[in-house]
């Protein structure tokens, strides 16, 4: 048990410090504190569609890169998530919404055309194409339950008042006819599926020309090749409904996951929901806070279905959302040490599908994005990058090379210091304790030498499954069989790519950076350049995944701590070819 604030587990996760604000969300769905507990019957589903246990693909990491724009996501697919091995990356809602600069307007719709402040339709299928092409995803996070809860004009200049979209086309008899607000009433199953939710008009989900042009939105969007959907307020929405709109898509086994907040005693429960797609577990980062702030880490040996929980096949979960990151019942960027390590046991253990939330920074609860969501550089003008903090980045691959593994050779101090292995493909261990940890561990893994994927070190595995390591205060260790060896500066050397070393000595607080013709490498953008490794110092590393046979120009730069001018160094462009199979090493010295 802990009484006391934990610090950062690293001097680079300085932009992960703070603590968490509270708040709900005023516009869009809610997540009401203090629920009534009141018993109500649970209706059965009658009418069901075929439910996908995990997102498309053999990769069910999901990137959700709140707020950002079209273009901003494209670049990331292809610099970051691709070669990071995310399968998925969640784009906020695309649809035509009321102007304004809060961050809930996204959630007020007032037509099915795609031009929001993120971007245009062109846009959007570029962003789609791109991805795709980087084997990432798009999973579109669609609001169907409600339109707005006024009128004005919308992003896309369409004219529109509470009951009256000419853009949609809804007009009076398409809303339901309860025009009051749901209120705290959570045990009233007419009230929470047929009332107005935080003023918002309510969608007549029942009637046949609302489902078919709910399921012509999605048919549009499936027709530009998105891999599925997150249903907004699905609690609103009767489960045969959706199973109806559902069944009405071009692709009715499509992946969906769909926003069902758990409340104890309420008349409309998650489980109703599981027919119709995966269904997004609340409990999970609530829990999760509790365990990392104030109770032990040794608890979580049966975390998920030993918890009450919803199965784990068919499950979304997350360590916070853009709601819960805001009123306050899960960890956020603010949170410090129990952020990162949250998310390192998240990505190691095999309970549901997980999402990655990457936001910005927030002190007004309303702000919407930075520079209307458009992402210069990571750590930026105020964007978070969780999903690039290279904590989590990291776990990725684990997740990916762990896949159906079982959860083997568990390990606890009874307290915060936890370790586990998946099987003979990967072992992780926590250190949340106040002091640092020596031990020597036993795993299921292959004797060898493996690339520790969170401390930057080389870790050898006896023939026994034995290792030995030391990790301090709040930090992590992850082996697994996708990163056998570490290139000098600790970090994963990839399958295919390149890995730069170049001689170069600095002033404190200078840092030397890659840059080339490649995407990967930032297109000669001095912002989006490959920060290098000085741990090796005065040798800078770093490892870069690129296609076999890839032929590009590069170039190191300088750049001092906060600075906005950049050194390039002297000559032309260094050239370099990625071999058929294996990486190029690059020995270079600064000129």
């Amino acid at each position: 048990m802990r009484s006391s604030p934990r610090r950062p587990s690293h001097a680079r996760r300085t932009w992960s410090a703070g603590r968490r604000g509270n708040g709900i969300r005023r516009i869009g769905h809610a997540l009401l504190a203090g629920l009534v507990a009141v018993a109500g019957s649970v209706v059965a589903l009658t009418t069901a569609a075929p439910a996908q246990a995990a997102p498309p693909g053999g990769k069910d990491v999901t990137a959700v890169l709140f707020n950002w724009t079209f273009d901003s996501i494209a670049r990331e697919c292809t610099e970051r998530l691709g070669p990071a091995g995310y399968g998925q990356v969640q784009v906020s809602p695309p649809q035509e919404q009321i102007q304004g600069g809060q961050w809930w307007t996204a959630y007020q719709p007032v037509s099915y055309q795609i031009n929001s402040r993120l971007g245009n339709r062109a846009q959007f299928q570029s962003m789609v194409s791109t991805c795709r092409d980087a084997g990432v995803g798009v999973i579109v996070d669609a609001v169907v339950n409600h339109m707005s809860a006024g009128s004005g004009t919308g992003t896309g200049g369409s004219s529109y008042t509470k009951y009256d979209y000419p853009a949609a086309p809804y007009s009076d008899g398409d809303f339901n006819s309860c025009r009051r607000e749901i209120g705290n009433n959570y045990g009233d199953r007419y009230n929470v599926q047929n009332c107005e939710l935080v003023g918002l008009a309510d969608l007549n989900t029942g009637k046949d020309y609302v489902r078919q042009r709910i399921a012509d939105y999605l048919n549009d969007l499936l027709s530009m090749g998105v891999a599925g959907f997150r249903i907004d307020a699905v609690k609103h929405i009767p489960a045969a409904d959706l199973a109806d709109i559902r069944s009405r898509l071009s692709d009715p086994g499509v992946y969906w996951k769909q926003e069902v907040i758990y409340g104890a005693g309420e008349a409309v429960m998650p489980d109703e929901y599981r027919g119709t797609g995966d269904v997004q577990e609340f409990r999970y980062g609530r829990d999760l806070k509790r365990v990392f702030e104030s109770e032990n880490l040794a608890y979580l040996r049966n975390f998920g279905e030993g918890w009450g929980y919803m199965p784990s096949d068919g499950t979304a979960v997350f360590v916070d959302n853009h709601d819960t990151e805001r009123n306050g019942s899960t960890l956020t960027y603010k949170s410090g040490a129990d952020y990162t390590l949250a998310h390192v046991f998240m990505l190691a253990w095999p309970y549901g599908s997980p999402d990655v939330h990457s936001g910005y920074e927030f002190t007004d609860h309303d702000a919407g994005p930075p520079n209307n969501g458009q992402v210069n550089a990571c750590w930026q003008d105020g964007w978070k990058c969780q999903h690039a903090w290279p904590e989590i980045e990291s776990m990725v691959a684990f997740r990916n090379a762990t896949r159906g593994q079982p959860v083997t050779d568990w390990w606890d101090n009874g307290g915060d210091a936890i370790a586990f292995g998946r099987g003979g493909q990967g072992f992780v261990a926590i250190n949340h304790e106040s002091a640092p940890l020596t031990r020597t561990f036993q795993t299921s893994l292959a004797a060898g030498t493996y690339c520790d994927v969170q401390g930057d070190r080389a870790v050898t595995v006896d023939g026994s499954g034995r290792f030995t390591a030391t990790l301090g205060t709040d930090t992590a260790l992850a082996l697994h069989t996708g990163a056998r060896a570490c290139d000098g500066g600790g970090d994963p050397v990839p399958q295919s790519g390149a890995a730069f070393q170049v001689n170069a000595t600095t002033q404190p607080g200078e840092h030397i950076y890659a840059t080339g013709n490649l995407p990967q490498l930032g297109d000669w953008n001095p912002e989006r350049a490959v920060r290098l490794d000085a741990a090796a110092y005065p040798v800078w590393r770093a490892a870069v995944s690129l296609p076999a046979g890839t032929t590009f120009q590069y170039k190191y730069i300088r750049r001092a701590e906060g600075a906005t001018g950049v050194t390039w160094e002297s000559g032309g462009n260094r050239t370099a070819t990625v071999p058929p199979g294996g990486v190029v090493t690059l020995n270079d010295t600064w000129r």
